[in-house]
């Protein structure tokens, strides 16, 4: 596989719908797994998760089941739901005559839930039993990825391994992606190869962030900062962000594209570099290739911190969205390179404590941190090799940032799920 068709594999990879914050929905689709593999709800239910989905579930409103939340919740509706063809959208099949039914699987169904020992970010396992029908699905390192399924003991895996979960399994290099490359990429590969699913990320993102700011969800993050659109395109291009975050946190039933598995980053990574876009009148072509940086680089940094950590993703989102602004107004590896490493030096660090209503506004943060890195760049300021974490070439900057988020976070990840565990 060549370098570009690498890239546009990695893009269709990444860039899949969800409807709801994809941990949850992770759980969704394995409950309903369970159903269908069982062939009916089962009278208990015990499901094992590592710390940082637990993490990540516990605040959240589940989509399509009328304002409940966490993990009793995400397994009740994905039984109810039954349709794991469906994937990261297993709850779009729902409708609200469907809520009585979520309710009762939560009275009749016995779920008990443990944290899982593992080494893995991801892992769900849920074990599911009725009468003397047992089934286990185990889904492991990504949303989709079924590890197995066995009902009384015989392996039923391959049967819910369909094609594009399969093609998980030999997903693209990442290793390949790198700056200078991703910046060629964008400039070269031709527009009807990747077109569609950037227009289709776009549709979706900047419609769930126009849904955030007319609504009232959350915290109103976007609506505080969007101002009747008053503002000026930074503030527009982080309000937006923050609003696609505000409904999407909030049990929002739009479907969003996600990036790096995360609904969140693919909002924060996509939505600044649309209103820079339309403030601009750039043309269809100017944007999809501006998305397609900020879609890899976001990616490029996400590779080496992992899909699960205590580094808040949307600050890696927020870097990439800045390097696509960037390209938007014409600049090139030098230019996108700084701005890059910019970004990187003011927020790194920013803590990921699960997914819930305030990641609205570090959004808002990470894209003002994002686009003020842009600014520097435009002003000929930058930081240094020495700055902190900051060493001299983009590349291993992002190599720091992924050793800072991966290995020297390992501790505040667990006090952090130790933190959230202790709440009620």
């Amino acid at each position: 596989m060549d370098l570009f068709s690498a890239y546009t594999e990695i893009l269709r990879e990444e860039l899949k719908p969800a409807m709801g914050c994809t941990e949850p929905i992770a759980i969704a689709y394995a409950s309903s797994i369970l159903r269908h593999a069982m062939g009916r709800i089962p009278s208990s239910v015990r499901i094992l998760l590592s710390g940082n989905i637990i993490k990540n579930v516990k605040s959240v409103i589940v989509p399509a089941t009328g304002g409940m939340h966490g993990i009793e919740a995400a397994v009740a509706a994905g039984m109810v739901s039954g349709k794991p063809d469906q994937q990261l959208q297993v709850l779009a099949a729902l409708t609200p005559s469907d809520i009585p039914a979520i309710k009762d699987a939560l009275q009749t169904c016995a779920i008990t839930v443990a944290e899982l020992e593992t080494d893995k970010p991801f892992e769900v396992r849920i074990e599911g039993e009725s009468g003397k029908d047992r089934v286990l699905v185990h889904l492991a390192d990504r949303h989709t990825h079924v590890v197995g399924v066995f009902r009384n003991g015989e392996d039923l895996t391959a049967s819910y391994q369909n094609e594009r979960v399969s093609e998980e399994k030999d997903h693209a290099n990442r290793a390949l992606l790198n700056v200078q490359d991703i910046v060629t990429y964008a400039k070269e590969v031709p527009l009807d190869e990747v077109a569609p699913m950037i227009l289709h990320q776009a549709k979706l993102n900047y419609a769930i962030a126009e849904e955030g700011v007319r609504g009232n969800y959350g915290a109103s993050i976007g609506k505080i900062l969007y101002r009747d659109g008053s503002c000026s395109v930074k503030d527009r291009a982080r309000a937006l962000a923050a609003a696609g975050s505000d409904a999407r946190m909030s049990g929002c039933e739009m479907a969003v594209c996600i990036l790096s598995g995360s609904g969140n980053q693919g909002i924060c990574a996509s939505v600044p570099v649309i209103a820079y876009a339309k403030e601009k009148n750039a043309t269809e072509e100017e944007l999809v290739r501006a998305l397609l940086v900020a879609n890899l680089i976001t990616i490029h940094q996400k590779t080496g911190i992992g899909c699960l950590s205590a580094y808040c993703g949307a600050i890696s989102a927020g870097c990439g969205c800045a390097t696509g602004i960037c390209f938007l107004h014409g600049g090139d590896f030098y230019e996108i390179a700084h701005t890059l490493v910019n970004a990187v030096a003011i927020l790194s660090g920013t803590i990921c404590d699960g997914a819930k209503p305030s990641c609205a506004a570090k959004i808002a943060m990470a894209v003002e941190a994002g686009i003020l890195g842009y600014e520097m760049t435009l002003a000929g300021k930058q930081f240094y090799s020495g700055d902190g974490i900051i060493t001299k070439g983009v590349e291993n900057t992002i190599r720091n940032v992924g050793r800072l988020a991966r290995d020297g976070m390992s501790e505040t990840d667990r006090e952090i799920i130790k933190m959230m565990l202790e709440t009620k």
